[in-house]
């Protein structure tokens, strides 16, 4: 199995937002009030913000194939584009999704770590992510890949407050 990374630009505006509509929905469509789910998906998957993302020198999104079928994305931060941390001696892995059908085949893991690499590529001190405190499956697999939790913040679906986990590798 190949699996390549492919940086997105603006030209994958629609592409982007079709894969990360679907794999939220995939991923926790079933745990949240559907109109608070619904308003997310049109807030944070809008042409605007994805479009403003894109164009954020310090932010990058990558697609996922393996061979050449589009199985998922990730996003990394830097600097002041960072969700929470904001520390230049970071990178942030904001978003990491693979669809469903491509799941527990290695992709995810092999995701970590291009980013871990990428982060050592950079200099940075530690890698960062932020999952929801109930994603044990993901909570779960950050550990195996040696992240321990060192904090929370808020998250917003909606209306509704839910609280991430903020997990960390050190370099």
């Amino acid at each position: 199995m190949e699996i390549h990374v492919k940086p997105c630009s603006i030209d994958d505006l629609d592409a982007l937002i079709s894969i990360g509509k679907q794999t939220f929905t995939e991923a926790f469509k079933d745990q949240n009030n559907p109109d608070d789910f619904n308003h997310y998906l049109a807030t944070a998957f809008s042409s605007e913000i994805i479009l403003k993302e894109l164009e954020d020198p310090n932010s990058s999104y990558y697609f996922v194939f393996k061979n050449t079928i589009k199985v998922g994305y990730f996003k990394v931060n830097q600097a002041t584009s960072q969700t929470d941390i904001k520390d230049d001696s970071s990178l942030e892995l904001e978003r990491i999704y693979v669809l469903k059908e491509f799941q527990g085949k290695g992709i995810g893991g092999w995701i970590l770590n291009w980013a871990l690499k990428k982060a050592r590529s950079l200099n940075k001190k530690y890698l960062w992510l932020g999952v929801w405190e109930y994603n044990e499956k993901a909570i779960n697999f950050y550990k195996q890949y040696g992240f321990v939790k060192f904090g929370t913040h808020p998250y917003y679906i909606g209306k509704d407050k839910q609280t991430d986990w903020l997990m960390r590798y050190n370099l």
